[in-house]
């Protein structure tokens, strides 16, 4: 089965005159997902997602029915949307927020049903203005519509739900943190142990924060059956996933692939996808899942799609953000704001996330502005060493989230696959790059 081939789980609605809303939702079986799940018991519905083995969508990969499973044994239960997409170049469920808001809001009622949650909260970040007023407005007629409230569909299954928007931290998209800051407070991220929050989460109850993208695949599980979802894709990674794919490429967009069924080559350079570099370039080096990751060489397009594959070559799927950069990016720059952006979104808990992210960013900074010196390649790792301990794959942790482990990859990945390139700053006081991109740089 080629990705063409494939049915669209969760982009079907796309492009579909006023998608985002009921009346679109309805025509095109809006809320039957829902009804079928309805009629079943929760612990039916938990089987389903447990056997159509859907991994979270939000980065980790862990799978959503094992999550539902862990919760403890108390009331409340309360489920939480996390819709704080905030790593960099990751724009999937902003879209699918947008687009079809209902159809998120249908897969949210369904988690909720199975788990027995007492109330739903969906966290929205800040920026997304335009996502936020559809999620609301989807919201206020799912209520009429008899979707949302109490005795849903006439089943006995009461929920409300609350859209809470964010304040546009980074560090809310950890679910700790997210939490906190549902709460009110300082979006820190908690210890674990004890802060699981499937068993101390939101208000200190039983949580489950799953990801838009996520809780959008429900509505397609229920009514097709978990054997449908997972006659597509390969292995643990199962069912499809949008790719935001960004950078020099001739078409960026978000992309429903088959999951584990193509590669990176075919990502970036199929027609119907990517349409291949900008200008007839040539391919420098990608990122495969957010800027957090690894980056992969020309070498690497052959890796397939999927979790473990990605995996196993030392990177993540991760966000599911594919970042191209062609032959007149100048790999220093790209490293450096990929750290600046890191350090200014530490929250300033842990240590060496703090203090590590300055002096990163600083050397960082100091290379790409030609004013560095050889002695600096060694020291960057260093301080990088002291973040994330041997700098390895997946990262050694020093910190309570992974906001300090994500500073590292860029860095090391620039040095070692593009060590000449910060050797060529040194000698020659700058970036040695064409002038049209110092001139971009000089605006930045």
């Amino acid at each position: 089965m080629t990705v063409t081939q494939a049915p669209r789980v969760v982009t079907a609605h796309f492009g579909l005159d006023r998608s985002w809303t009921l009346q679109s939702y309805l025509a095109h079986g809006g809320y039957q997902g829902l009804r079928k799940a309805l009629g079943m018991g929760p612990e039916e519905v938990h089987q389903v997602v447990l056997a159509a083995s859907l991994l979270g969508r939000g980065g980790a990969g862990f799978d959503a029915g094992r999550k539902w499973g862990m919760l403890r044994k108390a009331k409340p239960v309360y489920l939480v949307v996390n819709g704080d997409e905030s790593e960099p170049a990751t724009f999937k469920d902003h879209a699918l927020m947008e687009a079809d808001p209902h159809q998120l809001i249908e897969g949210a009622l369904i988690c909720a049903y199975a788990i027995g949650a007492d109330q739903v909260f969906i966290y929205v970040r800040g920026e997304m203005a335009l996502a936020q007023e559809r999620v609301q407005a989807a919201l206020n007629e799912a209520y009429e519509h008899g979707a949302v409230g109490r005795d849903i569909f006439g089943s006995g299954f009461s929920v409300d739900i609350v859209v809470h928007p964010g304040a546009g931290a980074y560090i809310c998209g950890d679910e700790t943190a997210l939490l906190e800051s549902l709460e009110g407070k300082r979006g820190y991220p908690r210890i674990k142990p004890p802060y699981y929050p499937a068993v101390i989460g939101l208000y200190g109850a039983p949580t489950v924060v799953n990801n838009v993208e996520t809780l959008s695949n429900l509505p397609w599980v229920l009514l097709n059956g978990a054997d449908a979802f997972c006659a597509l894709g390969e292995g643990t990674s199962r069912g499809t996933k949008i790719l935001a794919l960004s950078g020099r490429v001739q078409r960026p967009g978000n992309y429903e692939v088959e999951f584990a069924k193509l590669t990176f080559r075919e990502l970036i350079y199929d027609r119907s996808l990517g349409g291949g570099v900008r200008d007839g370039k040539a391919l420098k080096a990608f990122i495969p899942g957010g800027v957090s990751s690894p980056w992969f060489g020309p070498d690497q397009l052959d890796i397939t799609l999927a979790n473990s594959a990605i995996a196993q070559a030392g990177s993540m799927a991760g966000s599911g953000a594919v970042t191209v950069m062609d032959e007149d990016t100048c790999a220093v720059r790209a490293a450096w704001r990929i750290s600046r952006f890191y350090h200014r979104e530490s929250c300033g808990q842990c240590t060496p996330c703090r203090e590590g992210s300055g002096w990163v960013e600083k050397i960082m900074r100091r290379l790409e502005d030609g004013h560095g010196r050889e002695a600096d390649l060694d020291l960057v790792l260093d301080v990088c060493d002291n973040i994330s301990p041997g700098l390895v794959w997946p990262p050694a942790q020093t910190t309570i989230c992974p906001l300090g482990p994500s500073i590292p990859p860029s860095v090391a990945s620039s040095i070692r696959m593009f060590r000449d390139e910060y050797l060529a700053h040194i000698r020659e006081g700058g970036c040695p790059f064409p002038p049209d991109r110092l001139r971009e740089h000089a605006r930045a």
